[in-house]
């Protein structure tokens, strides 16, 4: 008779062929030491680079086992957790994983329920991550206090290349401190902060950050309430930035 521990390699195999990739990834690690070194040889764990777990109804909970996971996986690259229900508690273990995490590249937590508190666990973890390039983050209720703590990662973190903060409450506070952060950045090329009620005095903020950074090479702005006079004042940075291409969006608005 079989137990747990002496089941043929191939059997196990045949049963780990019947999981999801949600339960090879989250609930089949450090099992037993035995059981780690059966997953590490399967096909389906060593080729699992891209998990979509996109609207799972994926809570707190879940988002422990994940954030668990994460610490020790080796092969995840792209983890897509948009449109669930993940809040500080998810998120925080989450960004925990992160911590040790050294192959995840791109990260979506779009349509979840990150605050501010949720923002600060996510702005810790990228001042040690050294391999995350790409957050989405867009569509959240982060506000001018979560875009503090994501900004004073930003003047720490050396890998994130994308960052996605569309349709937020950052205002224009939070548009002083992300431009704050932009001001000694030297990675960031790409970043998202459509819909994030900015109006002309945050725009004064990031045209300052765009006199002194030389790496941002696109900026989306579009439905704010950026009128003429933040206008000016980006169209003013704009002719001392030197970098070769930048393009910023606004919201029609803008022209009225």
């Amino acid at each position: 008779m079989y137990t747990f521990l002496t089941l043929p390699i191939e059997l196990v195999y045949r049963i780990m062929d019947h999981q999801s990739d949600f339960t090879l990834f989250c609930s089949m690690q450090n099992v037993c030491q035995r059981f780690n070194q059966i997953l590490n040889t399967y096909h389906r764990y060593q080729t699992l680079d891209t998990l979509d777990l996109t609207a799972q109804q994926i809570r707190d909970l879940e988002g422990q086992y994940i954030g668990n996971a994460l610490r020790n996986n080796k092969t995840l690259i792209t983890l897509d957790l948009s449109r669930n229900l993940i809040a500080d508690g998810g998120v925080q273990y989450i960004a925990d994983g992160l911590r040790t995490n050294t192959t995840l590249t791109t990260l979506h937590l779009r349509k979840n329920r990150i605050d501010d508190q949720a923002a600060q666990h996510i702005g810790d973890a990228l001042r040690i991550n050294r391999t995350l390039t790409t957050l989405y983050l867009k569509g959240n209720q982060i506000g001018h206090q979560g875009a503090q703590h994501i900004s004073d990662a930003l003047r720490i973190n050396k890998t994130l290349i994308t960052l996605h903060l569309s349709f937020n409450e950052i205002g224009d506070q939070g548009a002083q401190h992300i431009s704050n952060g932009l001001e000694t950045n030297t990675t960031l090329t790409r970043l998202h902060l459509s819909s994030n009620q900015i109006g002309h005095e945050g725009a004064q903020h990031i045209s300052n950050a765009l006199r002194a950074n030389m790496t941002l090479t696109t900026l989306y702005l579009s439905e704010n309430q950026i009128r003429d006079q933040g206008a000016h004042c980006i169209g003013d940075a704009l002719r001392l930035n030197t970098v070769i291409y930048i393009h910023i969006l606004f919201f029609t608005e803008l022209l009225n």
